[in-house]
């Protein structure tokens, strides 16, 4: 497993494509917090899992194969980071209001995807738009779209 992540990041990172390189570190920052909310609640499962694979290569427009390792170095980003600011500071930097929205409504996904919400998915979701500037009234639209599709 390491050694497909090592060959993910070998391909994906080098210093002559850093247009690339700067996308690829939003898609990792995008996942990492999502999979704060999938483990907020000490609870990821296969659904929760299945749903992040699938929301990270609708959104990015990825392939299934850049899926598995993206998703392992998340893990590590996020076991290894001491808060979210890592995260939030580059999706505030470099997103628009729409792809901000769009994260916060795939957020939402990860929390409705086990059919429960937790008081701390809930929580971790209203942090993270508050830290990346969404709109109370766009962390409301987004919690009604990802909870009625």
């Amino acid at each position: 497993m390491l050694d497909k992540i090592k060959q993910f990041f070998e391909a994906q990172f080098r210093p002559d494509r850093p247009l690339e390189n700067m996308a690829d570190n939003l898609h990792l920052a995008a996942a990492a917090l999502m999979i704060e909310v999938a483990t907020i609640d000490d609870n990821f499962d296969t659904l929760e899992l299945r749903t992040l694979a699938g929301l990270l290569q609708q959104q990015f427009d990825l392939t299934e194969e850049q899926i598995e390792p993206l998703i392992e170095m998340a893990r590590l980003e996020h076991h290894n980071a001491t808060s979210l600011y890592q995260f939030t500071q580059l999706v505030n930097s470099e997103c628009s209001a729409l792809e901000k929205y769009r994260l916060i409504t795939n957020m939402w996904r990860i929390a409705f995807a086990d059919r429960e919400i937790d008081k701390y998915e809930e929580y971790i979701i209203r942090r993270v738009a508050d830290l990346i500037h969404v709109s109370q009234g766009d962390f409301i639209r987004a919690k009604r779209e990802a909870r009625d599709s």
